[in-house]
């Protein structure tokens, strides 16, 4: 058997087409095939690889760290350097509210945690959600996706979880005392990479405020320095009571995390006790990636970089298919005319050489989530091939 069948017999799939690129190696902005054609990445591992593909800091600190001790104890019980060094340095770039770091193994995780936290310090069951939001696939963290097609065949779910609609400020009263948790992405992601409009974000820390909910920000997606600030909620003024981190966070190895205050961080130690465990979480090769992927944000200009690219690729994407560029930084979003073009671009690019993706719940709309590496020339030589290619539907 060849290996794509050998693929489609052993490995479970999530959708009845995946686009099975058989992988050689992968560097910087490029993926290769093992036909030896290089795929320029407008994707990043699905904003995962911040740094791009085998950044060299990122690969030094996992072979260092994987010929001094692998997996020891579990998550919470022995000091390990590369988890502890990782933590202090993320608290020194947030607020103090911010300060005490949860690690997991993904972001699902995260949000698992998060919403486990939010009830121990309210001692409510209420989370409230947006309509289209997404926060991961776990049952918990489906339960709170606004989106019925993607969980109806899972359900029964968590129970008591309401839905309020992103930007909509008259949903804010739906927020009240018996609300444990408020969980909202800073930039709605699946949801076709939405802002938010007219310090909104702003207004659901007030309404939490007046409540005693708690306010979790979803970032495993805009964190990490894609959209011009370390953390996508440092554009809006609003800082969460619960944070919750992952995807770009390790330099494209598996990881998430939650973050709080240490007093509330303290509740999940007793009462009970092991009010959340893990394995594997803070694993030493993960953290010691993490280490190094954010001393690279944090001692470069790769951050603030993102906004000129963004600028870029704004001036760039100019073409009568494309309806709006939505997003900031390096987390953006085309809106096509309708479903078959964008999933015409998408296919025809990946044929060229580009490698481009969909968005979860919005149909027409195309993924540009490259590595915060990626250069101008690179930029500019892939955008070429998306305008050629939209030129030919």
């Amino acid at each position: 058997m060849s290996n794509k069948e050998d693929f489609f017999t052993y490995q479970a799939q999530t959708t009845p087409h995946p686009l099975a690129m058989e992988i050689s190696h992968a560097k910087g902005s490029y993926i290769y095939d093992t036909t030896g054609k290089a795929h320029l990445d407008f994707v990043a591992g699905v904003s995962a690889c911040t740094l791009g593909h085998c950044h060299p800091s990122v690969v030094a600190a996992i072979k260092e760290q994987t010929e001094t001790y692998l997996h020891v104890m579990v998550y919470g019980e022995y000091i390990q350097k590369p988890a502890l060094e990782f933590t202090k340095l993320l608290a020194s770039h947030l607020p103090k509210t911010l300060s005490t770091t949860y690690l997991t193994n993904s972001g699902t995780e995260a949000i698992e945690g998060a919403i486990k936290l939010a009830r121990r310090i309210t001692g409510r069951s209420q989370i409230i959600s947006a309509h289209n939001a997404y926060h991961g696939n776990t049952m918990g963290s489906l339960s709170i996706m606004g989106f019925e097609e993607r969980k109806s065949a899972f359900r029964p779910l968590m129970p008591d979880v309401s839905f309020i609609s992103f930007n909509d400020e008259s949903d804010l009263q739906k927020i009240t005392n018996k609300t444990a948790g408020v969980v909202l992405e800073t930039i709605q992601g699946g949801a076709g990479f939405i802002m938010p409009k007219n310090e909104y974000l702003k207004k659901v820390r007030h309404r939490c405020d007046e409540t005693g909910a708690q306010l979790i920000l979803d970032e495993i997606q805009p964190g990490f320095g894609r959209t011009g600030t370390l953390f996508g909620f440092q554009n809006f003024e609003c800082i969460p009571d619960i944070l919750a981190v992952g995807k770009g966070m390790a330099g494209g190895m598996p990881v998430g995390a939650f973050i709080s205050s240490n007093q509330k961080m303290k509740l999940l130690q007793d009462k009970p006790k092991l009010g959340h465990i893990t394995t594997f979480g803070g694993h030493p090769v993960i953290a010691a990636a993490a280490l190094a992927t954010l001393k690279e944000l944090t001692t470069s200009n790769l951050i603030a970089e993102t906004l000129e690219k963004e600028k870029l690729f704004r001036k760039l994407l100019n073409h009568p298919l494309i309806q709006e560029v939505r997003g900031m930084g390096l987390m953006l979003a085309l809106i096509v005319k309708d479903e078959d073009i964008a999933t015409q671009v998408i296919l025809k690019c990946k044929d060229k050489g580009l490698i481009l993706f969909w968005l979860l719940f919005e149909g027409k709309a195309i993924r540009i989530t490259p590595p915060l590496t990626i250069s101008n020339e690179e930029i500019e030589e892939g955008c070429h091939i998306l305008l050629d290619v939209l030129d030919t539907i």
